[in-house]
């Protein structure tokens, strides 16, 4: 009976389709913050666990010194996303809009980009690997967009081109057929 019972749940365990999933028991030193700063800017963003153990990143954005961004990034093993065309995101953000970026390789200096809105509730937002296109700088490459091989760096970025504060609350994101 307890085989059958494991047998069962094995599924559940190993969710192949599981790209990240917060809770209590995620390291938040895992994920690492990129500000405006880099390049002279002001902008300030965080990155902690809230209390339900979702990803809670916050914080200002300055257009001060030419900045105006915030992002916070995790690289992860090389994962093959080959058989699957999108990704469902659980979160809940502040009503602004933000940027999803991937690498395929982290030594890449561009990185495949998206937009995304907020409601400002709990929501599923599905972004569409072939939809991802290549930028760099805020600059449309002339390369052909994602192809939906390999991920290894998962990036949020606000940047608006105006002075706001932002929260977006992570809970979990999985990878869809």
């Amino acid at each position: 009976m307890k085989l059958l019972t494991l047998l069962l749940l094995i599924p559940f365990l190993m969710n192949e389709n599981l790209l990240f999933d917060f809770n209590k028991n995620t390291n938040p030193k895992e994920w690492r913050i990129i500000d405006d700063v880099v390049m002279g800017g002001r902008s300030n963003g965080q990155f902690q666990l809230d209390t339900e153990g979702n990803g809670l990143f916050f914080g200002a954005v300055s257009t001060e010194n030419n900045g105006g961004f915030s992002s916070v990034r995790h690289q992860l093993n090389q994962r093959n996303v080959s058989a699957f065309s999108k990704i469902n995101i659980r979160l809940k953000g502040d009503g602004k809009t933000y940027q999803f970026r991937i690498k395929d390789d982290v030594s890449s200096y561009y990185a495949y980009i998206t937009s995304f809105e907020t409601s400002g509730n709990w929501e599923t937002v599905t972004i569409y690997l072939k939809d991802l296109y290549p930028s760099f700088r805020g600059r449309t490459l002339d390369i052909p967009n994602f192809k939906g091989d390999f991920i290894e760096e998962i990036v949020f970025l606000i940047g608006n081109k105006k002075n706001e504060s932002f929260e977006l609350r992570l809970d979990k994101m999985e990878l869809v057929k």
